[in-house]
């Protein structure tokens, strides 16, 4: 069977993860469609399982926490009624945990976004880490018992909730415009968390990373995810890329490095080669 260049296979993924849609890809690289999303699905798995058994006894003191939303096969609203209620028809969160001093993204999970998977999101990122943490999430009640089940009494975690105005302007002005933000409030939930560093700005930040690197993110497209195992092998491959192949411009360094996960950065022919 004849296999792709190791060379191809890093340049097919390299204009993946700066934002481009698969059939884009498909004709910059030259290539076949099928081959643009074979290899996604060769290289989202490798990427998971290698992250999942890599971002293990994390020394992140300084974790934010959130949930970003997007949408498969269809606006929750256009859901046939045959599919409706079922993972992977319509809204689809992805929840991420940052780690504020390394920028490492120390756990996801693409979900629903109910109490469950709030549960199990915090659960996972609970057992990466070393040591006792400061938490900090938005006002989403989901948070409160899933931390409570995960971390118990071995956490300072305060919430911070965020007021909106209404945007200034004309209404089709409006549609499009973030509301204004006029003030947060954050509060202690358990422990003492060091009120300077009660923040979700980090993992705000990371969302727009997120909509910029991923295609299937950005809003007003046709390039959403049709199909949910695709989506979250996209996801993979972007904080694959994130973690361990992208220098950040504050650090200097990836976030894997600062975190003391990895020793190097990782070439897209590396992160190619997990497939193998």
């Amino acid at each position: 069977m004849n296999r792709m260049p190791l060379a191809k296979r890093a340049q097919i993924l390299g204009l993946l993860v700066e934002g481009n849609s698969l059939r884009a890809t498909s004709r910059l690289a030259d290539c076949s469609i099928n081959t643009v999303t074979k290899l996604l699905v060769d290289v989202g798995t490798a990427c998971a399982e290698y992250q999942d058994s890599a971002l293990r006894d994390l020394p992140c003191k300084c974790i934010q926490c959130d949930e970003i939303w997007s949408f498969c096969y269809a606006k929750q609203k256009n859901v046939p009624e045959a599919v409706k209620g079922v993972f992977g028809y319509g809204d689809v969160w992805t929840w991420t945990a940052i780690c504020a001093d390394t920028k490492l993204i120390a756990s996801w999970m693409v979900g629903t976004r109910d109490g469950d998977a709030a549960k199990a999101f915090i659960a996972d990122l609970a057992g990466r880490l070393a040591s006792r943490v400061q938490l900090t999430t938005d006002g989403h009640k989901a948070y409160l018992q899933a931390v409570e089940d995960a971390f118990g009494a071995k956490v300072g975690y305060a919430m911070l909730v965020k007021l909106y105005g209404a945007p200034h302007g004309r209404e089709n002005e409006r549609r499009y415009s973030p509301p204004e933000c006029a003030g947060a409030i954050n509060g202690t939930v358990q422990g003492k968390p060091d009120p300077a560093h009660v923040s979700t700005s980090y993992v705000e930040r990371q969302n727009l990373t997120m909509r910029m690197s991923m295609r299937r993110f950005t809003r007003l497209t046709n390039g959403f995810s049709k199909k949910i195992d695709n989506h979250m092998h996209a996801v993979a491959l972007h904080f694959m890329y994130y973690n361990f192949g992208r220098i950040h411009k504050s650090l200097r360094v990836t976030p894997a490095m600062e975190a003391r996960v990895s020793d190097h950065v990782w070439s897209l022919e590396e992160i190619a080669a997990l497939a193998n």
